[in-house]
């Protein structure tokens, strides 16, 4: 069978199925269930990094979730809009593509430009683990203006709305890269207020303000976009941490964020 096969297991997150399964048990233990958040931020940084801060994320969704994520990553390498068919391998066991809504999509499918991409890869496991039932709809993000983020939101939406399928939108993105903790902790925070009200013109005038090198913004204003039209008002920010916070260099620091849009 064709699969997309793991990329980058053994260095974002752990290739051996028993020590990846007990740390993401020590990540999602004694959350409380939030509420069911239409849409997410997750980062897709290493987990010693952010993968508690992904796992606050998806801990706003019931773990008896069993629709179809859409997992909506920037494409790193400069690959266009594009959506993989096939599933994913995972060290916890395959993850289903819904063919269906990929089908509905249409948009290209691409699976070279998927092999290598760490974006979507990273929350595959922590969607296995959580949601064992749930099957996901991979759509890396090549362009990421303000029109091609509403182009691929319709066009989630229209795919919804076709397969009546029931489903929860994953952006995976980081935030700042590679600046002072303090400039990332302002800019970041200043970017994310923006998103407290899914104000996407004022998301995107806020990054060209401070300069944030926020990786995965295309994918957060797509998804903020469509959950507001599945009845979502708001965002929450969850948690915001970045890697100064595990390594101590507050000196280069990259932000990660949490949220939740409901």
């Amino acid at each position: 069978m064709d699969m997309r096969p793991c990329s980058v297991a053994g260095m974002f997150y752990p290739a051996e199925p028993r020590h990846l399964e007990q740390l993401l048990e020590t990540f999602f233990r004694n959350r409380a269930p939030g509420v069911d958040a239409r849409g997410i931020v997750s980062p897709h940084a290493g987990y010693v990094y952010s993968g508690e801060t992904a796992a606050c994320a998806f801990s706003t969704i019931p773990p008896d979730f069993d629709g179809t994520f859409v997992v909506i990553g920037p494409s790193h390498r400069g690959y266009m809009t594009c959506v993989s068919a096939i599933p994913w391998e995972t060290p916890l066991g395959i993850v289903d593509v819904d063919t269906e809504f990929v089908d509905a999509l249409d948009i290209e499918i691409d699976e070279l430009s998927h092999r290598s991409e760490h974006s979507i890869e990273v929350q595959m496991p922590l969607i296995k683990y959580r949601f064992p039932r749930a099957r996901v709809v991979p759509v890396l993000m090549g362009e990421q203006s303000y029109e091609a983020a509403t182009l691929l939101a319709d066009q989630v939406l229209r795919a919804a709305g076709h397969t009546g399928r029931n489903v929860r939108i994953v952006a995976s993105s980081d935030f700042s890269h590679y600046v002072p903790d303090e400039v990332a902790r302002r800019q970041d925070l200043s970017a994310i207020d923006a998103l407290k009200t899914l104000d996407i013109p004022e998301f995107y005038r806020r990054l060209q303000e401070t300069g944030a090198t926020v990786c995965g913004y295309g994918p957060i204003a797509s998804m903020c976009i469509a959950c507001r039209s599945l009845g979502a008002n708001r965002g929450e920010l969850l948690r915001y941490t970045t890697s100064g916070d595990v390594t101590g260099d507050l000196d280069q620091v990259v932000g990660y964020a949490a949220i939740a849009v409901v």
